[in-house]
């Protein structure tokens, strides 16, 4: 059962929007200038991603993309979450600029905006360029550096029309899911080139923030960061410890360099690896935000893990708890406290989510429609939950639902299924799921209560 959406919570200029990123829907890997990034390398490394599925067509929007701005008119939002990529840009992730990919997104921002659009960009959402990684990727400090020119170049080219900006998506995922677990590119499992790589990200931030400024004035900049809300699985004081170590490792650590903090020193005592520190860094890192996204999917319940990896926490799984087709815990009182914890501990004076959604198995009906009541439910619920977070003073500003369409989820292949629109991968038809017509209906019923 679904908590009823309080819509008269939601401000009059909330942002409806959807979110997807460039290496899970474009395709097109090796055109027009395209340089390999490190999901190309990894996907294509054999036992990497399940079914062996990689991005190299993905959804075709590289080729699609008018039929999916058409689709984003259909549902009635307002501004649509986009990725750049990398190796679009800049093939070699420094030196020469290719000019057909700043073409092809100059194209898509035009597109969007002639549709009554707004483009919200995101210079990073994984797809380093394969050739800075050969030469250390995020483990070395030029890489923060090649990201911020990367900035200044696509600014500069689309700021005149494109105000909302965000530097990284989750660096949580490229440092640690990438770098200490290896589930993800570039696929290590060591805890030192983590714990650099996750201070590179966060410098990376830092010096994007002031090139994006700098390229395009009026730019509003934010980051874009996932976390969980984490209980203790006992009132014992070792998985009472082993919260406090799985809120550093997946929130803190994260937010507190960046509002000012420095990097919890609880954590750099737990990790034991100097940080490849230089007078101004944090300073640079903590560069006052326009505006900050929150990811939300899955709140985390832990035990303590002594002989586990870093953190020495492990989650458990709840009885009784429904969980989305990812076998993630389903709790949306989890994105209204993280919402609320961003406000009142860290004083965050502008919020998105900009991401948040749920994978389950869809089935194309004989009538050719897609009915998936658990995906509405989970957007039913967590839209509640944003509704009563804005109530208690989140300064909430709009909502993107991952994902517009059924992509490349990562590792886990083109088997799970996060869109409000089915992709038929075979034939690449797009067919608007029940999901979909509920957020535009949504949508539309806020509009109505809030214009008349």
């Amino acid at each position: 059962m679904s908590d009823p959406i309080d819509l008269a919570a939601f401000p009059r200029d909330f942002a409806w929007g959807t979110a997807t990123s460039a290496y899970q829907i474009e395709g097109a890997v090796a055109e027009d200038g395209r340089g390999p990034s490190i999901w190309d390398t990894f996907s294509h490394t054999p036992g990497k991603v399940d079914n062996g599925d990689h991005g190299d067509v993905a959804c075709d929007h590289y080729h699609r993309w008018p039929e999916d701005i058409a689709l984003m008119r259909s549902l009635g939002t307002d501004t649509y979450r986009m990725s750049v990529a990398w190796p679009r840009i800049v093939p070699d992730g420094d030196g020469p600029v290719n000019a057909a990919g700043l073409d092809f997104y100059d194209r898509l921002v035009d597109g969007l905006l002639d549709a009554g659009i707004t483009p919200s960009v995101t210079l990073y959402h994984w797809d380093l360029p394969q050739a800075l990684q050969d030469r250390g990727g995020w483990t070395a400090r030029e890489t923060a550096e090649h990201l911020a020119a990367y900035a200044s170049v696509v600014a500069g080219r689309l700021g005149d029309r494109v105000t909302r900006w965000a530097t990284l998506n989750e660096p949580l995922c490229s440092g640690w899911i990438g770098h200490l677990e290896g589930r993800m590119a570039p696929g290590l499992t060591d805890l030192t080139a983590a714990v650099r790589a996750s201070y590179h990200l966060l410098l990376a931030h830092g010096l994007a923030t002031g090139a994006v400024r700098a390229a395009a004035p009026g730019a509003q900049v934010g980051l874009v960061t996932n976390h969980s809300t984490v209980e203790p699985a006992s009132t014992a004081p070792e998985d009472l410890a082993a919260a406090v170590r799985m809120d550093g490792h997946t929130n803190r650590w994260w937010l507190d360099p960046v509002y000012g903090r420095g990097f919890p020193a609880d954590m750099r005592e737990l990790y034991g690896v100097e940080l490849p520190e230089r007078p101004g860094d944090l300073d640079t890192i903590a560069a006052p935000l326009d505006w900050h996204g929150l990811n939300y999917y899955f709140p985390a319940t832990v035990t303590d893990d002594p002989e586990g990896p870093v953190p020495h926490a492990r989650e458990v799984r709840l009885p009784g708890v429904p969980r989305t087709g990812m076998d993630w815990q389903i709790d949306a009182g989890g994105i209204e406290a993280l919402l609320m914890r961003l406000t009142d501990d860290y004083g965050v004076r502008k919020l998105y989510v900009t991401e948040n959604g749920s994978a389950f198995p869809d089935t194309v009906g004989p009538d050719g429609t897609v009915d998936d009541p658990e995906r509405t439910r989970y957007l039913e619920q967590h839209l509640a939950a944003c509704a009563r977070a804005i109530r208690k003073g989140a300064p909430l500003a709009g909502y993107y639902a991952w994902s517009l369409l059924d992509n490349f989820e990562w590792a886990y292949g083109y088997d799970k299924r996060f869109g409000l629109v089915h992709v038929d991968y075979a034939t690449q038809t797009r067919t608007i799921k029940s999901s979909g017509h509920r957020y535009a209906g949504i949508i539309r019923a806020h509009r109505h209560a809030t214009t008349g």
